[in-house]
């Protein structure tokens, strides 16, 4: 009797090891959340990303019953984010709302503090980063055609985009190499301090990221062209797509929710399931409707298939540019 008591915290401890490597997303994840969430935000307050990842956070809030806050981490097109929610405890109270450019783009231009097909728990998409190139509505510039002639004119315009190697600012080159065309490009932390140095007139364009839509829609700016979409948007049925000027459009650039690698599967499953449930309601379709923002939903399943052939692409497109890759 005294061996088998003297067993007894061996033999629970065993129990509990078995039951975590039979069910490791059952076990650590009963009762989750018993505290606050925090959500990592890759760009700067006011920017569509941080709006949108609010609105999500206030949604998951009212279903997870624990207070869910959103803290900025912006710079390198959310890849300062990334790295941030790469190195967190991944028992679910550490996540991120980053641009899926931080891990099919920037990563061929700098060697990241993570790895982008390792280091993360992908929960789901919500959205595309729909973009557009955008002078100011008093610019004499009415269309794309008139753009391109007068670029060729008066080559290293100024442009402005939500930060280095994103989407957006990847649309604008391919652009200008499509056309022939030499811009210089100004990396803000975000689109509305682009879309205030627009304003203020100390750029000739910005590589609209969203923020632009309701400045189109005053009559501050006016877009010459769609990017981050292969249709046109019923709200500008005069603006064109990439494709539609003859410019080669790359993957779609997603919105992202990622947590560390390694989150138990239940935890994983609940956030995924419960932020699923948040973009699917009218409130938060009403924020998106607010930017043009798509609605297009994947889950992590779907996104891990996409990540491999959007780095692939974006590996052969840019050394066809003559980019130079990381060391």
């Amino acid at each position: 009797m005294r061996n088998i008591r003297g067993l007894m915290p061996f033999l629970i401890i065993g129990t509990v090891l078995a039951c975590w490597v039979a069910f490791p997303g059952d076990v650590f994840s009963q009762g989750y959340p018993v505290r606050p969430i925090t959500i990592y935000c890759g760009f700067s307050p006011g920017a569509t990303t941080d709006v949108t990842a609010r609105a999500l956070a206030s949604g998951a809030e009212k279903m997870l019953g624990v207070p869910v806050v959103i803290e900025n981490r912006d710079g390198g097109g959310s890849t300062v984010c990334a790295a941030v929610v790469a190195s967190k405890n991944p028992d679910g109270y550490n996540l991120g709302v980053i641009s899926s450019s931080a891990l099919t783009i920037r990563p061929y231009f700098a060697k990241m503090a993570f790895d982008p097909l390792k280091d993360f728990t992908l929960l789901m998409a919500y959205s595309e980063y729909i973009g557009g190139l955008c002078v100011l509505a008093e610019s004499p510039l009415k269309t794309i055609d008139d753009f391109i002639a007068y670029a060729k004119a008066h080559p290293g315009l100024s442009y402005g985009s939500p930060g280095s190697y994103g989407g957006h600012h990847l649309s604008i080159e391919l652009f200008a190499d499509c056309k022939g065309l030499k811009f210089k490009h100004v990396p803000f932390k975000g689109g509305a301090p682009a879309n205030t140095a627009l304003m203020g007139k100390h750029l000739d364009f910005v590589a609209g990221s969203g923020q632009h839509v309701p400045y189109v829609k005053q009559g501050v700016f006016r877009m010459l062209f769609l990017t981050g979409s292969e249709k046109r948007d019923p709200d500008f049925p005069n603006v064109p797509t990439m494709k539609e000027i003859g410019c080669p459009e790359p993957p779609t650039v997603d919105y992202l929710v990622v947590g560390p690698k390694g989150m138990p599967g239940g935890v994983s499953k609940k956030l995924g399931e419960t932020f699923k449930a948040v973009s699917e309601t009218p409130e938060f379709q009403k924020v998106l409707a607010n930017f043009n923002l798509p609605y297009i939903y994947k889950d992590g399943a779907q996104i891990e298939k996409r990540l491999p052939e959007a780095i692939a692409w974006f590996k052969n497109t840019f050394k066809k540019m003559g980019a130079r890759e990381n060391p």
